[in-house]
This record gives C-alpha cells, structure tokens and sequence, in this order.
C-alpha cells in the first residue's frame, strides 16, 4: 500500500485555492435568527439543505420564534417536517428544545458550544454552525461534506469527526475557521462529492493525492 506525506505547504496551497474558489459563499440554509438557524441545522441531518429549506418557509412562516412555539408538541410539527428524514425524531427533539430554551435560557438561544448541547438533538457539529454563522464566533463544524473532503485532499486525515475538526483547526487560522468548513462544504457539494467526483474540473486536482488513486493511505503526521 502506498503512503502518501502531505506537507503544510501543500495544504495551504490547497486551501488557497479553495478560498478564492468558493469566496463570499456561505449556508445554504434561509433563516432571519439565531434560532431559526439552530432549527434549520437541526432538521438538515440526513436530508438536504433545499429540502430543509422548503420545509422552513413554511414552518417558521407560523412559527417564526421561540415565543411562538411555546407549548408545541411534536405532533404539531409532524405535518410540516414529514418529508424531511427521521422526521419524528427531529419533531420531539425540536420541541423538547424550545421548552429547554425557555425555562433555563429565557428564549434566547445561547451563544456558547456547551449551552448549546444541552439542548436536546443538538450535537457538536450543530452547535458550530450555530456559533459561526448566528455569532460570528470562530468555530469548524465537520459534517459529512467537511470530513469526506479534508481526508481526500490530505488536510486532516482522522477517522473519526472530533480528529478532523481538531486537526482543521490547527492547520486553519481561527479567524478563518467559519470560511473554510463553508469552503469545504461547498467544495463537496459541487465537486468531491462522495460517488463519482467530478476530478477533471476540480480546482485543486493537481494538488490532491486521491485523485488518481483511492487505495493510497494519505498521512499528515510527521510521524509516519
């Protein structure tokens, strides 16, 4: 099997690249506040950000705050989150957390990673995009798109969610973080997408060590 080094340079050449390709483009998500952003986020897992959108404009078209959604049950949110995946779950979760926000943050979503995970149905990578796209306060949030994609290009290459973010961040200027996970996201959405990546128009295809074989161990600690 072959192993693959990938410097810094190389990643910070990648990264560049990245940066000028998909400059200015951040969530996909549509929402006007915090909370409808934590919503919107929480009821993306598993299904796209077009769907999630569709089902919000509806949604927060009724029920546009926390205010509004004091005392909603999930069966009350049944009917306008059906066609999104595990549905159910997210509808009891959702409701759970506006109680939660109510009673022990007075109906203002928090900006703070672990207030935010104590919310029911909100994990870590929620709380991030919560923090840099509600807050403007420098967090990664790694989701499928990020993780697949810093792996392939060599820029952290860790088998589990909590490595790759950790690793982003030491190789990403904090101030950067929230414009890279977006860079990564869209890198993946448009181009490395995780069946057949559209290599041959890839912005950073002479840089990336998957491109012409994905059998290859990428390494990126000076150890190896």
């Amino acid at each position: 099997m072959k192993v693959i080094k990938i410097t810094n340079k190389r990643k910070k050449e990648i990264l560049e690249i990245l940066s000028q390709h998909y400059h200015g483009i951040g969530t996909a998500l549509e929402y006007d506040t915090p909370f409808q952003l934590l919503v919107a986020t929480a009821l993306a897992a598993q299904t796209t950000d077009i769907q999630v959108n569709k089902v919000t404009r509806r949604l927060f078209a009724d029920y546009p705050d926390v205010q509004s959604m004091a005392g909603i049950t999930a069966e009350t949110l049944i009917p306008y989150i059906q066609s999104l995946g595990l549905y159910k779950n997210k509808a009891k979760n959702i409701a759970a957390a506006v109680q939660r926000l109510l009673t022990e943050y007075d109906g203002v979503v928090p900006a703070d990673r672990t207030a935010l995970m104590t919310l029911p149905g909100i994990g870590r990578k929620t709380a991030n995009v919560v923090l840099a796209n509600a807050f403007n306060i420098p967090a990664m949030a790694v989701d499928t798109h990020v993780f697949r994609v810093a792996n392939r290009l060599g820029l952290a290459v860790s088998n589990t969610v909590e490595g790759v973010e950790q690793r982003l961040c030491q190789l990403i200027p904090q101030k950067d973080w929230a414009d890279a996970h977006h860079w990564l996201i869209w890198h993946g959405r448009r181009c490395c997408k995780a069946q057949n990546p559209d290599c041959g128009h890839c912005p950073v295809g002479p840089l990336c060590p998957s491109v012409k074989d994905r059998s290859i161990i990428i390494c990126d600690d000076a150890k190896c």
